[in-house]
């Protein structure tokens, strides 16, 4: 009696001889592997991808790739040991949207890179740039292989597999995901990426313990290379999450690139009247304002550890993604830092090359000065965000919140009230060349110098203070034609709205312009 399933009855030996060796290649493959991974808390490449993309639309490239260590493995054992060389990568779809997604398995190797791996890894990354496909890559692997064997190199430096990724910088949005160690070549695959997605199991680093300790520099342990929560302070990381929601985050950021959604649904507008407090020394949270201006539920805040006192975030209005950044009061009175500068730009950059409208919502004393600023380098750090802004096609739009004072208020608004498609301000708003009351400390000081009363010199600069507040006022700017309108903060989302109708135009694809890595 026959030992072949009833099922495989009939069928010719080559095709069975296909489907025993795709066996081979899914985790059910190796149980034991599988089950050591799940107790340390890890996932399979396979269980990542089916996480995140729709059932049944995954298709394949190299699934039967293995290791190339043929002088020191049996076939057999490179089957078990080195499935798909440690790397699973295809196309498939997100919502009927097309993608690719690309996985490290750590089942292989702690998802180390294989020769044969980035043979396959460049061939999926030729498909993607011809296709102009999104794509999530999970990163967490050890970096380089040394043990292959069967490929002659000396230095492997030729590997064109960075190159590749990188050089899709500004032509495909590319989302990295670390969520177990990512060391050395595996880290650069993340920094490379538009976008990091991480969890409290990640640990960020340009060479892993191994590496470090071959430098000369001591033994370090996995976890403390580059932990979560630095890396997320740093900037590193842009959205950090739990470990059970790394693949749900990956999805969503992702989805904000695969075009508008046709289902939303719009906060009440009205609270956004009282959202600001009408005195200038009163910190508040801006994050409410955005969630109030953007459909429920649509906003993601990157980077919100790094450089707090500026926010940047996507989320959508009628379904469509936008970028919105905006100063944040509760961190050094809003004023724009080094950091700030650059996480402004890059943000800027992201949002052009990915075709998004940006909205910037203005609360800035100006840009941060003093000594320790300048040994920052704010000088060229904070002029990156006005390069970046200069460089904007696509529709920028200017709230003015409350305070808008300076270069620092400039920056924010592309460099000038004018360069924004509108450069608009709520009504308890003003705007002015530097803070109000420095103003007049500044442009006053031989005539308070005068006054030898301490009393009398500090109501002098009360009086004049709200004499120039008066001046500085967003209805007296909008008089002198300085900006455009000032609006009820509960009409906001609907101008937005208009002029991004406005703006529409044909869908056009990225612009090229690749995205700097910081």
């Amino acid at each position: 009696m026959s030992d072949t399933p009833a099922g495989l009855l009939g069928i010719r030996e080559d095709l069975l001889a296909v489907l025993a060796r795709r066996a081979l290649t899914e985790d059910a493959a190796r149980p034991d592997a599988v089950a050591k991974l799940h107790r340390r808390g890890g996932r399979t490449a396979r269980e990542h991808i089916a996480a995140v993309v729709d059932p049944g639309s995954f298709v394949e490239y190299g699934r039967f790739v293995t290791g190339a260590q043929e002088d020191r493995r049996s076939i057999d054992e490179l089957l078990d040991r080195t499935a798909a060389d440690g790397i699973v990568g295809g196309i498939a779809t997100i919502d009927g949207r097309g993608c690719a997604v690309l996985s490290y398995d750590y089942l292989v190797m702690a998802g180390t890179q294989g020769m044969r791996g980035h043979v396959k890894t460049d061939r999926l990354l030729d498909v993607i740039a011809r296709l102009r496909l999104p794509t999530l890559f999970f990163a967490a692997g050890g970096g380089g292989r040394p043990g292959d064997t069967d490929i002659p190199l000396a230095s492997a430096l030729d590997t064109p597999t960075f190159a590749a990724w990188a050089r899709l910088s500004g032509t495909v949005p590319r989302i990295a995901v670390v969520d177990d160690n990512c060391f050395a070549g595996n880290a650069v695959i993340a920094g490379c990426a538009d976008l990091i997605v991480a969890s409290e199991r990640s640990s960020l680093g340009m060479g892993g313990p191994a590496m470090i300790a071959g430098g000369g520099l001591g033994e370090v342990a996995s976890a403390d290379v580059g932990p979560l929560e630095v890396m997320a302070a740093v900037g590193v990381v842009d959205v950090a999450v739990d470990h059970s929601e790394v693949e749900a985050a990956a999805r969503e950021l992702l989805e904000y690139f695969l075009g508008p959604t046709p289902a939303w649904s719009a906060p009440d507008q009205t609270p956004l009247r009282d959202a600001v407090p009408e005195t200038e020394n009163v910190a508040y949270d801006p994050i409410g304002i955005v969630e109030t201006l953007c459909d429920v539920d649509s906003v993601t805040v990157l980077r919100p550890d790094f450089a707090p006192e500026l926010f940047t975030a996507l989320g959508r209005i009628e379904g469509r993604t936008v970028g919105l950044l905006g100063n944040d009061t509760q961190h050094v009175a809003g004023a724009i830092t080094a950091d700030a500068g650059d996480k402004a730009a890059r943000f800027l950059q992201l949002c052009e090359a990915n075709r998004f409208p940006v909205v910037s919502l203005v609360d800035t004393p100006g840009m941060m000065v003093g000594p320790d600023a300048e040994a920052t380098a704010i000088v060229r750090h904070s002029s990156r965000l006005l390069i970046a802004g200069a460089a904007l096609t696509v529709p920028l739009i200017g709230v003015v919140l409350r305070r808008g004072y300076g270069l620092g208020a400039q920056a924010m608004l592309g460099g000038s009230t004018r360069e924004p498609l509108m450069t608009l301000a709520w009504p308890g708003a003003h705007l002015g060349p530097m803070g109000l009351e420095g103003a007049v400390r500044l442009s006053m000081r031989a005539e308070l110098a005068a006054i030898a009363d301490d009393a009398e010199r500090e109501r002098t600069v009360v009086e004049l203070t709200a004499h120039l507040r008066e001046h500085a006022s967003a209805l007296n700017v909008a008089r002198y034609g300085e900006i455009d309108d000032v609006i009820d903060p509960a009409q906001t989302r609907e101008v937005i709205v208009r002029l991004l109708d406005a703006a529409a135009t044909e869908p056009r694809t990225m612009t090229g312009r690749p995205v700097d890595a910081w």
